[in-house]
């Protein structure tokens, strides 16, 4: 059941509007704290700001010889000042700036797992976990320092601005006019800068999405001798993000020296200008001398706007990627009360099933995989899907559990359309068994808790009886503790099945889904689990889709299906009588012989 699409990365930037409204919704809940590191910015900027006014007094009291110690004395005091609260307001700002990574990591990571299964086909699984790792860490900067940069840049401009024009307006005018000419050059490079991140971060997403890759099949890559090949696929993506970071490194190169040229100009042009004025004596030495360490002053500011203007390049490509994971549909996992994890539901005894006229396909354009499916499951009892492969069987329980909406008709659980149902509450009913039955990373024991968290010691030994799997947690080294490595890499196929089975039997379902749950059992363990499956039917409600004629044989009712719809439903002998497909099939396929 997989769909092609364009990948998230396709969807449209942020325009500069929303890339900013998404950046004060990730720091509005710690705007208290990013407000304390803006202040004590501030209390350091105002100490700067005062030092040249304090030299110039300083010059003024050497040129009448008067005493100099109190204002050495103020100086230090206020340097050391202001050093310790700038240090203090940086160590508030970096414990912020983790914690809004932190939070943002939180939403995503929880958003995706509730991601609808339509947008989680379409999107690479590395693409989506880059942009929980990579991306969310430019926030870092962008949220706390480019803000606060900002702010104090821009005060610390103003304010140097003020104080150079209560000194001389004339030579403030020839540093206005070469810092605007510098500075309107330096603006026209942070586009680019953009640009480049975002592409940047787009491909580090390849890299995850060609690791992912190729650890989802190692074994396979390995026996294809496809090792330097898949390399070369991670190389080609790990060399487009150097290509991409190194362009956006390179103009933000150019951005951060561009303030320096601008103050390195505008000091040749005031001490020529001012040096004229200070011969003719319009200005005195002093107010120069102020002037000019105003204007290395300057620096500062200038260097935070610009760092600020290039983080915040830099984290608009994160924020929209980021955001476009924000605006895909999730589902709605709200419980209500009495409805456990795992534990069944308030309603107890077996779910009846029944599809009425059910159509389905994944979107608009693409054929359909359920053209007016009908049938009806009662209350207990085990009933088989079979047919030929593509004809829908597996959709049906895609369908039951919601992974999909059908597109027209009704899928109907004790009558009531799955659509009406609580999904938490829909899903703690059914026991559902995947064709592939994963196995998580983890130790056994998590593995078969993970639906019924609640399980006790006595149900787990019940279930392990009879799917078993005692045997196996005898000879583990740690037991039920003992890890089974990545997907389940340290149990054999047919055990990782039997692992899956034991996790849905201990959910008590009142409806389970086993989707060919014994395809790589022996035949010892494949009769042993029958008999369990049989034993269950007799209480609980058994979906199965199967393709041996040993499984098909016991049940109560089969439905045939066939290009996605049903082709016949009754017994197994009275389908071998009636229905030519169901015969062949029976007569034909590589099954198991009827026992």
């Amino acid at each position: 059941m997989y769909t092609t699409s364009a990948p998230a990365t396709d969807e449209a930037s942020l325009s500069a509007r929303e890339t900013l409204k998404a950046l004060r919704a990730h720091v509005r809940p710690h705007r208290g704290t990013v407000a304390l590191g803006l202040l004590c910015a501030l209390v350091g900027t105002a100490g700067g700001l005062l030092q040249p006014l304090a030299t110039k007094t300083l010059v003024d009291r050497l040129a009448t010889g008067d005493t100099i110690a109190g204002i050495l004395i103020g100086l230090t005091a206020l340097v050391v000042l202001g050093t310790a609260v700038e240090a203090f307001g940086a160590c508030v700002l970096e414990r912020t700036a983790e914690s809004v990574v932190l939070a943002a990591r939180r939403s995503l990571v929880g958003r995706l797992l509730r991601l609808r299964i339509q947008e989680w086909e379409r999107i690479p699984p590395g693409d989506l976990m880059s942009r929980v790792t990579s991306d969310t860490t430019l926030l870092r900067a962008v949220s706390t320092q480019a803000v606060v940069s900002a702010a104090t840049g821009a005060v610390a401009f103003v304010a140097a601005i003020v104080m150079m024009a209560f000194l001389d307006v004339v030579l403030l005018g020839v540093t206005l006019g070469v810092v605007v000419l510098v500075g309107g050059a330096a603006a026209s490079v942070m586009p680019r800068i953009a640009r480049a991140t975002e592409r940047s971060q787009e491909a580090v997403g390849e890299i995850s999405i060609a690791l992912e890759r190729v650890f989802g099949a190692f074994r396979t890559v390995k026996a294809s001798g496809a090792e330097e090949r898949e390399t070369a696929r991670v190389e080609a993506a790990a060399r487009r993000a150097w290509r991409h970071g190194v362009k956006s490194a390179k103009w933000e190169a150019v951005a951060g020296s561009a303030d320096e040229l601008a103050v390195q100009l505008a000091f040749l042009a005031v001490l020529a200008v001012g040096g004229a004025r200070v011969a003719s004596g319009e200005i005195p030495v002093s107010t120069l001398i102020a002037f000019l360490l105003y204007l290395f002053y300057l620096i500062e500011p200038v260097a935070k706007l610009v760092d600020a203007v290039s983080h915040y390049q830099e984290g608009a490509a994160a924020i929209s990627r980021i955001a476009q994971v924000e605006r895909l549909s999730t589902e709605s996992i709200a419980r209500r009360k009495g409805i456990l994890p795992g534990r069944g539901t308030a309603v107890s005894g077996p779910a009846s099933v029944r599809f009425d006229d059910v159509s389905f396909r994944y979107r608009a354009g693409l054929p359909y995989i359920h053209q007016q499916v009908s049938f009806e499951v009662p209350d207990t009892g085990m009933t088989a899907f079979v047919g030929p492969s593509g004809a829908g069987k597996s959709t049906v329980f895609a369908l039951i559990e919601r992974f999909y909406e059908a597109t027209g008709g009704r899928v109907l659980v004790d009558g009531k359309d799955v659509r009406d149902w609580p999904l938490a509450e829909l899903r703690s009913a059914i026991g559902y068994v995947e064709q592939d039955a994963p196995v998580l990373a983890g130790t056994l024991r998590e593995n078969l808790v993970f639906a019924a968290p609640g399980a006790t010691d006595d149900d787990i030994r019940d279930v392990l009886a009879r799917t078993k799997l005692d045997t196996l947690v005898d000879r583990l080294p740690h037991g039920l503790d003992t890890p089974v490595g990545h997907r389940g890499s340290k149990l054999s196929g047919g055990e990782r099945q039997r692992v899956a089975i034991a996790r849905a039997l201990l959910r008590r379902p009142r409806l389970l889904l086993l989707d060919e749950a014994t395809s790589q059992l022996d035949a010892v363990n494949e009769l042993a689990l029958r008999d369990v499956i049989a034993e269950v039917s007799r209480e609980t409600t058994v979906l199965v889709v199967a393709h041996r004629l040993s499984t098909v044989t016991r049940a109560d009712r089969i439905v045939v299906m066939e290009a996605g719809r049903v082709r016949a439903a009754g017994t197994h002998e009275e389908l071998v009588a009636r229905d030519r497909l169901y015969a062949q099939l029976a007569a034909t396929q590589l099954l198991a012989p009827a026992r």
